[in-house]
């Protein structure tokens, strides 16, 4: 016998009108799930609505589709303005997508945010204890710091403070403190800038360092310390646990691995988890053995959110023809989503903020994406897409298209790309993409297309880094960086395109490349093309080397094989590679440590350096063509000024065969 919530369904999905879905299901805060969900608010007997979850919604569709003789259309689950406490994912499987004549849709609907959450709001403070008072640095410290039993509110898995960072990710943040939707501090120092290690007595390996000044003499030393620093290079960061500090000798010593290529003298760092230095609004500290959270709050008024759900919000594996759209994704320790082995899943809409790892990753599958979402204040990147077949180079058509994605990399600082692609045929597009401490756009795999995006603010804290990078593979080739807009990036040795390590077969055409160290480097690769680009108060504009003969020869002496492994991999000197990528056949036989191939011509190049060759290379290199580039003069130019790189009629440049850029087609659409 149905129930009487099926029964309701099947009636109202039968009496729909041409013109509204073939099957609606309301979700809302009042709802209740023993109701059908037929209705957006309860009636006035209170017994009949709309159901009170996302699982319900998704049960009784599972039970309804099968029986009813719905019409053609979309099938959408609506879910009204509130906020949804998620501890775990919702997951959603094949038997939960639709068709391309009826796609399944969950919808945020009516005025409002429907939010789904994995926090929660904290209550009322409780006293300050006076040990923990006299342990506060200053006066101002313990008149402002609240003190939160998170025990009595039902918290008791404050998470783990972990090793991250370069080659580690984000993974699974602890609990973290948010104000008014802004991510709060552990409490650490110094508080913005960074300390710098004075020697590595033990050497580079030997697992400590030492520090300048006595601020450690100010600390209660617990177990749970950690620092978080650039060891050597000043593109790989990572947090390491303190196993203990001398304070006659200055010494940290951290737990092993030790810091990612080793602790070098000069390097920067900070010290985080430590009570004592929770020295200003922003700032909290966790007593995970008393379970107390303490926070000095920017503002008074502001209402402080924790995040509890490790779990990503949504979890979709082997659906089809499925949209999430509209929803506010926050306050996850983990990703905001993850799609697996999925066809025609799109997020669109959405908003994912303050996450401890990443917004979304999709892997596997075909035409899925992410279109028109804001993500910001995340752990680590904001969308991962990978898919595609690289054996056979059969295309994926992932995408992301259309999104607003800042202020990431905030806990895992270098690799963690606002948009990271690997596989073949996917799209990044549209984008607007700032503030970071590392790379916006990550690339791996085949004839991928990165266009109409802007950058900007990125590689803010690092070095010997690029808005767009890839590197170190040869058969990595047909990809397209095409009008893009980068400009405003970092302090110091920043590239706006980084094809590193042998990158080969790049078309750069297109873009603009303002305030770079370089506008594009090629490292030692093959077979690039940089085209009608426009470069602009960078250090220099192009650099190409030939790195395979010089610092990096161990590549082709026979001492690091990653070239030729990664070659041999994907049988890169045999179809289908060879075939569409005709250079492969013979680049093992024709002096693979040269850089053969590359082309640059009419380019445009104001207030920079134009050309650095080195390693042998010069502009009469016979496998080298450079031609038509204007580097000399004043190319007409709207308004410089003003970031307006337009070109005026009568530039000289278009007797160069310039073509002009479609500037206004460039970032997020309307």
């Amino acid at each position: 016998m149905k129930s009487a919530a099926v029964v309701g369904l099947c009636l109202f999905a039968l009496c729909c009108v041409a013109d509204e879905p073939a099957l609606v299901v309301y979700v809302a805060p009042n709802g209740n799930d023993a109701w059908s969900g037929t209705a957006q608010a309860p009636n006035a007997e209170n017994s009949d609505g709309p159901v009170a979850t996302l699982e319900r919604a998704r049960d009784l569709l599972r039970d309804i589709r099968p029986r009813a003789r719905l019409k053609p259309g979309r099938i959408e689950v609506r879910v009204l303005p509130g906020t949804y406490e998620r501890t775990a994912s919702f997951d959603l499987s094949a038997q939960d997508g639709g068709s391309e004549q009826s796609p399944v849709v969950y919808t945020a609907y009516g005025d409002g945010a429907s939010v789904l959450s994995g926090g929660r709001a904290l209550s009322a403070p409780v006293p300050l204890g006076e040990d923990i008072a006299r342990r506060l640095p200053s006066d101002d410290a313990r008149g402002k710091v609240r003190q939160y039993d998170l025990k009595t509110a039902g918290i008791s898995d404050y998470g783990t403070l972990k090793r991250i960072g370069f080659g580690l990710g984000a993974g699974i943040a602890p609990l973290e403190v948010f104000a008014d939707g802004e991510p709060l501090t552990l409490a650490r120092w110094p508080n913005d800038d960074w300390a710098k290690i004075a020697a590595v007595p033990a050497g580079k390996d030997g697992g400590k360092f030492t520090y300048d000044g006595d601020r450690p003499k100010n600390w209660t030393i617990h177990d749970d310390i950690w620092v978080h620093g650039y060891w050597t290079w000043d593109w790989a960061d990572s947090s390491e646990r303190v196993a203990s500090i001398n304070l006659e000798t200055k010494e940290i010593a951290t737990v092993p691995p030790h810091g990612v290529y080793g602790y070098k003298e000069g390097a920067r760092y900070f010290v985080l988890n430590v009570l004592e230095e929770l020295d200003r609004p922003g700032e909290y500290f966790v007593d995970r053995a008393a379970g107390m959270l303490y926070v000095w709050p920017p503002n008074d008024d502001d209402v402080l959110n924790v995040s509890l759900a490790e779990q990503p919000i949504f979890k979709i594996e082997g659906a089809s023809h499925l949209a999430i759209r509209g929803f506010a994704i926050e306050f996850t320790r983990g990703e905001g989503a993850v799609v697996q082995n999925s066809n025609h899943v799109r997020f669109e809409n959405c908003t994912f903020a303050n996450l401890g790892d990443s917004g979304i990753s999709i892997g596997g599958g075909t035409d899925n994406g992410v279109a028109n979402c804001v993500m910001y204040n995340l752990g680590a990147g904001g969308v991962s897409i990978s898919g595609g077949d690289r054996a056979t180079l059969t295309p994926a058509r992932l995408f992301a298209d259309n999104n607003e994605i800042h202020d990431f990399g905030r806990r895992a600082r270098t690799y963690t790309a606002a948009v990271h692609v690997n596989g073949v045929g996917n799209t990044v597009t549209h984008n607007l993409i700032y503030n970071a401490p590392h790379m916006a756009i990550g690339l791996g795999g085949n004839d991928h297309i990165i266009e109409y995006n802007e950058i900007h603010h990125v590689c803010m804290e690092t070095h010997d880094a690029g808005a767009f990078y890839m590197g170190r593979d040869w058969t990595q080739r047909g990809n397209i960086v095409r009008y893009n807009f980068m400009h405003e990036l970092g302090h110091g040795d920043v590239q706006a395109v980084y094809l590193d390590d042998w990158t080969s077969g790049v078309m750069v055409y297109g873009n603009i490349c303002q305030g770079a160290r370089r506008g594009v480097l090629v490292g030692g690769g093959r077979d690039n093309t940089i085209e009608n680009n426009i470069f602009i108060d960078c250090g220099t504009g192009v650099h190409i080397d030939q790195r395979g003969i010089g610092w990096a020869k161990n590549y082709f002496n026979g001492e690091t094989t990653t070239l030729f492994d990664r070659m041999k991999d994907v049988n890169g000197d045999l179809p289908p590679y060879t075939d569409k990528y005709p250079e492969l056949k013979t680049l093992l036989t024709d002096e693979p440590a040269l850089a053969k191939g590359n082309k640059v011509v009419r380019n445009i190049n104001v207030g920079s350096n134009w050309l650095d060759l080195t390693d042998g290379l010069t502009e009469e290199t016979p496998y080298l063509e450079i031609k038509d580039n204007f580097t000399e003069g004043d190319p007409g130019f709207v308004d410089a000024a003003k970031l307006d790189f337009t070109l005026k009629p009568d530039s000289p440049v278009i007797a160069l065969g310039f073509k002009p850029i479609p500037i206004e087609k460039i970032g997020r659409k309307n």
